[in-house]
């Protein structure tokens, strides 16, 4: 882990925290902090870990897993903007899961005395980490009601559409990377299937010639047709 100067995308996403920040607040916060960078594979937090830190990162992405009867599950994905142990962080419990680097990431990292500074500084600020900790509680509560109502391809497709809207880099012909790496394994556990399913319904996908996949890696060939697919 090192010290590293990113390239800060500009702006940052909506739905992130500090995209919900007005620029001057945002700047405020990242300069509140010590920079490091993240090689690919690399953990920013440990889950179980006591923390009295948030991170904020800055540029990359990161992934957020969690062991379940010793086996690794992948709750989510997160951005350039977005804040990561904040709930450890302000109640002072261990880390809920671990957040490990996807290629190199840059980060921010801000103390608790910090951090709660600077809330209290900013109330606003306040009520946006209120409304980042309900959003993804939405996106996983969303994840749970997609298990009962949807067949395997139509729930991969649903999330295939949010990933690669929020980790997607256009390319030249018009389709789609999603520039974190998914395993298989990932995928299923995600919209909790066996991975003997997951594979069936990545086929599935392929052979509608919506998606193309390779090692850890996923293509949207068509997101308009994979969009009226998942959403009918």
């Amino acid at each position: 882990m090192a010290e590293g100067i990113p390239r800060r995308p500009a702006p940052w996403a909506p739905g992130t925290f500090l995209g919900g920040l007005s620029p001057s607040v945002a700047e405020e916060l990242l300069g509140l902090g010590a920079r490091r960078r993240y090689r690919a594979g690399l953990s920013i937090l440990r889950e179980g870990v006591l923390g009295s830190h948030v991170v904020v990162l800055e540029a990359g992405f990161a992934k957020v897993t969690t062991a379940v009867e010793g086996c690794e599950t992948l709750l989510g994905i997160r951005l350039p903007g977005d804040l990561i142990g904040e709930i450890g962080t302000l109640t002072g419990s261990p880390r809920n899961a671990t957040v490990t680097a996807c290629g190199t990431v840059y980060a921010v990292v801000v103390t608790r005395v910090g951090f709660e500074e600077f809330l209290r500084r900013h109330p606003e600020a306040s009520s946006l980490v209120m409304a980042v900790i309900a959003r993804q509680l939405t996106w996983a509560n969303r994840r749970r009601s997609d298990f009962a109502a949807f067949p395997a391809h139509i729930r991969l497709a649903r999330l295939l559409v949010e990933i690669a809207e929020v980790c997607g880099r256009p390319l030249p012909d018009g389709s789609i990377q999603i520039v974190v790496p998914l395993s298989q394994p990932e995928l299923a556990a995600m919209i909790a299937i066996a991975r003997a399913t997951v594979q069936k319904a990545v086929n599935e996908l392929r052979t509608r010639h919506l998606i193309g996949t390779a090692y850890r890696r996923i293509v949207v060939l068509d997101l308009a047709g994979l969009t009226r697919l998942a959403y009918g």
